[in-house]
């Protein structure tokens, strides 16, 4: 039987990769054939889904600022969206309910509060997969996004304390002292080395913490996140999270095809479906002008309220815990298992376009913008060359073009951490993302001879060429690419340079080391 769903979910989701749509969309879909198919699913693909989740929020604890979390704009609007959703959920359905647009609407007010509730909450799987995708986790819309999935995730082990009645042990306090861990967590992986065995301290690492919190009756997932946070700052926390992103990725298979397994919906339950998910027009617009409130520019309320305008997987355990307690019925675990699925599709295909929808409506966004909020650029002045994406790559071809072109070549880098490290090393480095409209419009100057593009996501630098197509820009363009089909794709789009270095890496270590048989 594992064969069977691993078959059905490569099927599916190769199939929906050919048309051009994301991967996950295919996996959802096979979840719900195979339920309707009669297939039970094995325990392990429950275990595989659990697993998944842990690693997910381990590595989102990787790349976790504490103090973001501290932060008006974080913390406040997350409560704010919370209380005013569920607040307009319950008119809503009320409504509804008094005019007979589905009889599932016709529930009592606690009902109606536990099912806003449930769906106030955004899918962290989703919404950091999408962001991962576009390489945005350290960006602002990117930061603001997984702030309030954590400060989301602090109200939901709340939430489940209160509504099992299970307190967490007085043992708990003592995971005040985790801090403490610290340096010997960091000298466990500085040990580690580079291999197989850093992965696998970060497997232990991750488990290791949820198993912490279940000890002391707390969210097991909680305690992944926590240790994540606790390593962010160590030197090989970048490292340790790309070891951990295949595995992570593979595990979180099972739990989009678990979804499936939820339960199957009726034509009714459907409608009533379609009815939420109208609704989610009014969550992106809720978090819109909740974050323009706390002086978030208007690019940056606009991505993030887009990130975070679906469905949380979270919604299934509200809905169980309240069928479990006799709070709704049965039907409507079923409804939101719809939507949320339904949801994460829709906000895969949006966001993959939203710097897009940014660029085409952009006055219509900031007009709502206050005072002072606009995002300012530095400009790159006197610049002939600009090397997009800073880390590795981007550092060593700017390296290697400064010493003939001087002050011509500089680096825009979208982390503004980065930035600041990069300028205290003397690097002509100003802060910008590449598919920023904006940033184009008014760094972009006939000067500019040649783009290089060295950024780790095709999806960002596709995105960063429809944003040039867009400004207008006439100059040459030079791209990296891991591989051969991304290479062509690249060239097809009338890119100029595109440099594959996983292919072309020995061609350069060759050059590099040519001048020692002259030597001889």
């Amino acid at each position: 039987m594992d064969f069977l769903w691993i078959l059905v979910a490569f099927l599916c989701g190769f199939g929906v990769k050919q048309l051009g749509m994301p991967p996950l969309v295919g996996y959802l879909a096979a979840g719900f054939g195979l339920h309707a198919a009669g297939v039970e699913p094995a325990e392990s693909l429950e275990t595989l889904a659990n697993m998944g989740i842990t690693l997910m929020l381990f590595t989102i604890g990787l790349k976790i600022n504490v103090k973001a979390l501290i932060k008006p704009e974080v913390w406040a609007s997350s409560a704010l969206h919370t209380g005013l959703w569920v607040g307009l959920l319950i008119a809503i359905i009320s409504m509804a309910g008094w005019l007979g647009l589905s009889h599932y609407f016709d529930v009592p007010l606690h009902t109606q509060a536990l099912i806003g509730f449930a769906l106030s909450f955004s899918s962290t799987v989703c919404v950091v997969k999408m962001l991962e995708e576009a390489s945005e986790l350290k960006v602002r819309h990117g930061k603001l996004a997984l702030g309030i999935l954590i400060i989301q995730d602090i109200v939901a082990v709340v939430f489940l304390v209160a509504s099992t009645g299970k307190v967490p042990s007085y043992w708990a306090l003592a995971l005040l002292g985790l801090w403490l861990l610290k340096p010997v967590l960091g000298h466990v992986l500085n040990r580690a080395g580079h291999g197989e065995l850093l992965s696998l301290a970060g497997f232990f690492l991750a488990l290791g913490g949820a198993e912490l919190f279940y000890l002391v009756d707390m969210k097991g997932d909680l305690g992944a996140l926590i240790i994540g946070m606790l390593l962010a700052s160590h030197a090989k926390a970048s490292e340790l999270y790309k070891s951990l992103m295949s595995f992570k990725d593979l595990f979180l298979i099972g739990f989009f095809l678990s979804i499936g397994f939820t339960a199957l919906p009726t034509l009714d339950m459907a409608l009533t479906g379609a009815i939420l998910m109208a609704l989610l027009v009014v969550k992106l617009l809720l978090f819109f002008f909740l974050l323009l409130a706390f002086k978030v520019s208007g690019r940056s309320s606009f991505l993030t309220a887009l990130a975070l305008t679906n469905y949380s997987e979270f919604g299934l355990i509200v809905a169980h815990l309240s069928v479990g307690n006799g709070w709704m019925s049965q039907d409507w675990l079923v409804i939101i298992a719809l939507v949320m699925s339904v949801s994460f599709i829709l906000s895969s295909f949006m966001y993959r376009k939203a710097h897009h929808y940014y660029a085409i409506h952009k006055d219509s966004i900031n007009q709502f913008e206050r005072d002072g909020a606009h995002q300012q650029f530095d400009r790159p002045v006197g610049a002939e060359v600009l090397v997009l994406g800073m880390g590795r790559v981007g550092k060593g071809a700017y390296s290697a073009l400064q010493p003939e072109y001087g002050e011509k070549v500089w680096g825009i880098e979208s982390d503004p951490e980065r930035v600041q490290k990069l300028k205290q090393q003397g690097f002509s480095i100003v802060l910008g993302d590449s598919d920023d409209m904006e940033f184009w419009q008014r760094v972009c100057t006939q000067n500019i001879r040649l783009v290089m593009l060295a950024l780790p996501s095709q999806q960002e630098i596709l995105s960063t060429l429809d944003m040039l197509k867009m400004a207008n820009y006439q100059g040459k363009v030079a791209t990296v690419a891991r591989y051969e089909d991304e290479r062509e794709q690249l060239l097809a789009l009338g890119v100029d340079v595109v440099f594959n270095y996983y292919a072309e890496v020995g061609a350069g270590f060759a050059a590099e080391s040519q001048h020692l048989l002259l030597a001889d």
